[in-house]
């Protein structure tokens, strides 16, 4: 089975890594973590094949947080990215998916949407495990 695979950024502190971490693991999916924007692109390199980004748009000001995607899609020009912020607010980038980082569901919800085949199968299988 193909568990997708999910870079989270946010450098605010740890603790708000963890959570996202956990939200996309309870999905079954793979998390590979970074802090800051160079660690983010580092692990882009290592790791190019994954499903995407969740970037937190709070990383810094606007500026910040749009160069951080331009340098990601260097790297994977088609990458999906999922910016994160309190009320889903556009703070960086247009051509990104924008969910509120306050509401675990709607992040949760997009990355689940982007691998619609893989969320059925996680799904499908974990049914079969209960039964």
């Amino acid at each position: 089975m193909d568990r997708p695979c999910f870079l989270v950024v946010d450098h605010e502190f740890p603790g708000n890594i963890s959570t996202r971490k956990l939200v996309i693991e309870s999905a079954k999916f793979n998390v590979i973590t970074a802090y800051n924007a160079d660690e983010a692109i580092t692990c882009l390199k290592r790791f190019p094949n994954v499903d995407g980004a969740v970037i937190n748009a709070a990383m810094g000001n606007d500026e910040e947080c749009r160069v951080l995607i331009e340098d990601l899609r260097k790297i994977v020009p088609k990458l999906e990215i999922v910016v994160t912020s309190a009320g889903g607010y556009r703070r960086c980038g247009q051509n990104e998916h924008h969910v509120d980082s306050l509401d675990p569901k709607q992040p949760l919800g997009c990355l689940q949407s982007l691998r619609k085949e893989a969320t059925s199968e996680i799904a499908a299988r974990e049914s079969q495990m209960r039964s």
